[in-house]
């Protein structure tokens, strides 16, 4: 697992790679790839990190779980790979950027150019058994992204953090909000979305907070493949 985060995070998270806690979670996840199929590809498992260094990440958009069913996950959170239809909760922020920003629902829900202009789109659970979700929940990997959320909130420059629904609100406390911006809202599941996600603007809201630090706006358009 080491080998593949990129060079920019090493630095950064060095220090938690050699603690206890995380070798045992690379020899859970290397005894699930064994013996079951654990998404998302090995190759795939740290994108967040290799799409966006350290340096250059400007908004954090906290997921869960990665999706569980076959060709899906990619290693971003909300990101389906090309080709692969879009979830429900994706299909709800696409709704709700088409009514912020007049985004165009574009004909997949490959999210790699979010990435690429910085947001960090990390999952709190980096791996997951096909077809059961939450099957790699309190292994480990929340400590480590909680590291990674913790170092990001070190960063001297604004990030703005996207937190939403109840489980990612609870990293509230890992976050000066002296500091950086918190946009947050009911989670776009179908089954929270109307509670408070639609109508919330949460990407003008990032792109307002991104403008008022000096910083480069997001552009939410995606291409079709």
């Amino acid at each position: 697992m080491l080998i593949n985060i990129p060079e920019s995070w090493h630095e950064v998270l060095n220090g938690e790679l050699e603690k206890d806690y995380f070798k045992k979670l690379e020899a859970f996840v290397d005894n699930e790839r064994v013996h079951y199929e654990v998404f998302p590809p090995e190759e795939d498992l740290f994108s967040a990190l290799r799409l966006t260094p350290y340096d250059k990440v400007n908004v954090l958009l906290l997921g869960q779980d990665p999706y569980h069913d076959n060709n899906q996950a990619h290693g971003l959170c909300f990101s389906v790979r090309p080709g692969i239809k879009p979830p429900p909760s994706l299909v709800n922020m696409f709704k709700e950027l088409r009514n912020d920003v007049g985004f165009q629902i574009p004909n997949n829900g490959y999210l790699v150019p979010w990435a690429e202009q910085g947001i960090l789109m990390l999952n709190a659970v980096l791996t997951v058994r096909a077809h059961e979700p939450n099957s790699h929940k309190n292994h480990g990997w929340e400590k480590f992204t909680d590291e990674i959320i913790r170092r990001v909130n070190a960063k001297d420059d604004q990030v703005v953090f996207v937190l939403w629904g109840g489980y990612a609100q609870k990293k509230k406390a890992l976050i000066d909000t002296t500091k950086h911006r918190i946009i947050e809202s009911a989670h776009p599941s179908p089954l929270s979305a109307r509670n408070g996600f639609f109508g919330s603007r949460p990407f003008s809201a990032i792109n307002s907070a991104l403008r008022e630090a000096g910083k480069p706006e997001i552009n939410w358009q995606l291409p079709n493949l």
